[in-house]
């Protein structure tokens, strides 16, 4: 049986980088003047959070690939 936990914990941590993300970019015109957020910073983070949930759906697709095949094997 494929194990299908390290893909998921990683969609669910990048998830959790993208919701931080969004909260510190959605702040910016809620911050008092002392606090400022980088822009450059925050979508290099975004770009970021978007490869890993590509990466982890790929590695999700493959694995589903390798079932299927293997299910055709034996079937």
């Amino acid at each position: 049986m494929i194990d299908f936990s390290t893909p998921l914990a990683g969609l669910e941590k990048a998830s959790e980088a993208l919701n931080k993300t969004a909260s510190r970019i959605q702040s910016v015109g809620l911050t008092p003047q002392g606090d400022t957020v980088d822009l450059s910073t925050e979508m290099v983070a975004l770009l970021q959070a978007k490869n890993n949930f590509a990466a982890n759906t790929k590695v999700i697709q493959a694995a589903d690939q390798m079932t299927q095949s293997l299910l055709n094997v034996l079937g």
